[in-house]
């Protein structure tokens, strides 16, 4: 279910910024912003180092964070039409959970019902 706030919150934009995210959890649970906002970049910041020693980071039920390698390959620049050479590459990738997948298509069917 999602929360009202959140809904109200989110009312006719296209997303949520890093800083909404930080007033509404600290809404939630009682806790600063300030303290809120150092959880939230603890939080990131441990996924980047742990993505940049090329590890990868699960959370149950939301998904996993991981480094994939990306092989070179053929590319064209949409400007000039001249093709480039894209050298192999390591990218983050997320891989949501089967009930974050599950949990969302729900919520996004029942809005496109009502």
């Amino acid at each position: 279910m999602i929360r009202s706030e959140l809904v109200d919150l989110l009312n006719d934009r296209p997303g949520l910024t890093k800083s909404e995210l930080i007033h509404y959890l600290a809404r939630r649970t009682g806790l600063t912003k300030v303290e809120t906002g150092t959880v939230v970049e603890g939080l990131l910041d441990t996924v980047q180092e742990a993505l940049m020693l090329g590890k990868k980071v699960e959370l149950r039920g939301f998904g996993t964070f991981l480094v994939r390698t990306r092989q070179p390959r053929d590319a064209r620049n949409p400007a000039t039409q001249e093709t480039v050479r894209l050298g192999r590459r390591n990218v983050p990738v997320f891989k949501p959970s089967k009930a974050l997948k599950a949990n969302v298509e729900a919520a996004l069917e029942h809005q496109s019902i009502a």
